[in-house]
């Protein structure tokens, strides 16, 4: 915390130079910092400050035999709640790449048209869920598929503490419906695999060979059926050869910038590889299973038929309204799974049970 109010002091006194402004990326960059950290200095600076009300008011009503100020005290009490769960929510994205923007990449699994369908379905629920946070979504890549759907898209979304929100999202995600493109009207189970990284910037330290290690494809960007083909071909897809990660672009206009683009998304995919690795050694000494990499277990169920809820496996929390979840009501489903890593992290290891 005094780290995080020097550094909000230290901004505040650069700002005020004459020469602040004068770039004005780095400006934008060193804003973007300061909005971050006031984010957690903020809900800590108001709980404190509700602490201290509570207290005043506990000790009036002390001396206040009409009762009348235990209302007031009760009002006090709850906010002081809410505050608290503000900071413990916040407890649960202190590392450096959690106030980062988010690429969210979705994969269809088996199951043909009904699998691609509900992939296309994520994606409109991920992209709804940004917008009603205010957040930017940019369509990185999308791979239309034949009848309906699509086999896969990545989506770039751009805020505060996206992937913070949106790490535990990676995984498996399971939908059971009666089947729209069933003409016998019969119940199917689709999956459709989620992975979620960081974007990252020059601050995250990834050694990669361009040359030696990356291997460039290109080929023509467009749409489903043919719709908006480029004649040329700017779309760039970059293979990581050590690891076998790919990254591709097809959103912007030139190869140039598809080709920077796709630069930055498998950098972030390394990156990400690194934080697994780091997680599944910490998972490893609680005697826990990690699965590392794209699609993974499965985190949660929708289920539209017989009945309707969607539950996720880890927090078990369970929500009886898809619909509304379908239309990016998923904060409820996120901050359940986020206190749920807190109680992961406080459970003792394996070995010191024994």
């Amino acid at each position: 915390m005094r780290g995080k109010t020097a550094r909000i002091q230290e901004i505040n006194d650069r700002m005020s130079g004459s020469d602040f402004w004068g770039d004005q990326e780095r400006a934008r960059q060193v804003m973007d910092e300061l909005r971050k950290l006031k984010s957690v200095t903020t809900p800590l600076k108001d709980l404190a400050s509700s602490g201290d009300d509570l207290q005043v008011l506990m000790e009036f009503a002390e001396d206040d035999a009409s009762g009348d100020s235990l209302s007031e005290l009760k009002a006090a009490a709850d906010r002081l709640a809410l505050e608290v769960d503000k900071v413990e929510l916040q407890t649960t994205m202190s590392r450096p790449e959690d106030a980062s923007n988010a690429y969210v990449t979705i994969q269809a699994g088996e199951g043909g048209t009904d699998s691609a369908d509900w992939a296309q379905m994520l994606v409109r629920m991920y992209a709804r869920w940004a917008e009603r946070r205010g957040f930017q979504v940019e369509e990185v890549d999308v791979s239309p598929a034949e009848e309906a759907g699509i086999r896969n898209a990545t989506l770039l979304i751009k805020g505060d503490y996206v992937y913070g929100y949106l790490h535990g999202e990676t995984g498996n995600h399971r939908l059971i419906r009666i089947s729209p493109f069933d003409s016998a009207g019969r119940r199917h189970t689709s999956f459709a695999g989620v992975d979620v990284v960081p974007e990252v910037d020059d601050s995250f330290e990834i050694d990669i060979n361009w040359e030696k290690d990356v291997r460039e494809d290109k080929y023509r960007s467009g749409g489903a059926g043919g719709q908006k083909v480029n004649k040329t071909e700017s779309a760039v897809r970059l293979t990581h050869i050590p690891t076998g990660v790919v990254a591709a672009c097809q959103n912007e206009r030139s190869q140039h910038q598809n080709r920077a683009l796709a630069r930055k998304m498998l950098t972030a995919k390394l990156y990400q590889i690194e934080l697994d690795k780091r997680e599944a050694a910490v998972a490893a000494r609680h005697g826990e299973k990690s699965k590392i990499g794209f699609g993974g277990l499965t985190v949660r169920n929708y289920v539209l038929y017989p009945d309707q809820f969607v539950k996720d496996v880890r927090s078990g929390m369970k929500v009886g309204n898809p619909t509304n979840v379908l239309d990016g009501d998923i904060d409820g489903l996120l901050e359940a799974y986020l206190r749920w890593t807190l109680s992961e992290q406080t459970a003792p290891a394996a070995d010191e049970l024994e």
